[in-house]
């Protein structure tokens, strides 16, 4: 699965598609997961899941290419890289209930922590941010500017903190050092946030009858397909059937 939606909120158990994991200090991460709002989680209750708006989107051509860094670069900051790693495998933990190695806490002391993580994380994020700008490619690689992607995009106890965040990677997919399609489900992430349009119709969840909707309205849906190619990401519709998929539905 290629691609992320906004993970799940706090206090909230439910499957992952796939889990944003470290391996070793210079590994890969796959960030991809779906869930709803208010403890919802956004499957679909039906057999196929497709989009729910009847608006007919233009043609997009196929997704630009992201040409990230291989994993095995050289990178600026090893140490900074390996702490973000360190980072996200606890961000990990408390959503999925799955500790890192070496880690005895279960999967209830994990949940219980839920909070505690994020707010500790995103107060480490905005001392990174201060120290170090944005962690990009350069400094930390594919994998550990992910990470700390996926770290602002958790923050949601911290608003400005994910619009610093925002503003940072937005120079820092400009100067070709950050990955312009994580950088879209941060711009989705803090508009939803704001209770504003969606650029990309990133973020998903289940309405009180449930059934799949955006969880704030898609801006000039008819052009969001293009939009979302332009920055590496397929169609909606591809999206969502990547959900249902993730969650073994058919």
């Amino acid at each position: 699965m290629t691609e992320r939606t906004f993970w799940p909120p706090r206090r909230t158990r439910i499957p992952l598609c796939l889990v944003a994991t470290a391996v070793a200090a210079a590994g890969s991460i796959t960030a991809c997961s779906a869930d709803g709002v208010s403890g919802s989680s956004s499957g679909r209750d039906t057999p196929a899941m497709t989009s729910p708006s009847s608006t007919r989107r233009v043609l997009a051509p196929a997704p630009v290419k992201i040409d990230k860094p291989p994993l095995g670069a050289s990178v600026g900051r090893p140490e900074l890289r390996a702490e973000l790693l360190a980072m996200l495998a606890q961000d990990q933990a408390v959503r999925t209930g799955t500790p890192p190695p070496g880690d005895k806490r279960t999967p209830e002391e994990l949940g219980a922590a839920w909070e505690a993580t994020d707010r500790a994380n995103a107060q480490r994020m905005a001392k990174i941010l201060d120290e170090h700008g944005w962690p990009g490619w350069n400094a930390v690689g594919s994998n550990g500017a992910q990470a700390a992607w996926v770290l602002i995009q958790h923050a949601d106890l911290d608003l400005p903190l994910q619009e610093r965040g925002l503003a940072l990677m937005k120079d820092a997919v400009a100067a070709d050092d950050a990955d312009p399609s994580d950088l879209a489900y941060l711009v989705d992430r803090v508009r939803v946030a704001k209770n504003e349009p969606q650029v990309y119709g990133t973020q998903w969840g289940r309405n009180p009858a449930g059934k799949l909707e955006p969880r704030t309205p898609i801006e000039d849906e008819v052009m969001v397909d293009i939009r979302r190619a332009a920055v590496g990401l397929g169609t909606i519709d591809a999206y969502l059937k990547e959900l249902a998929a993730a969650f073994g539905e058919r």
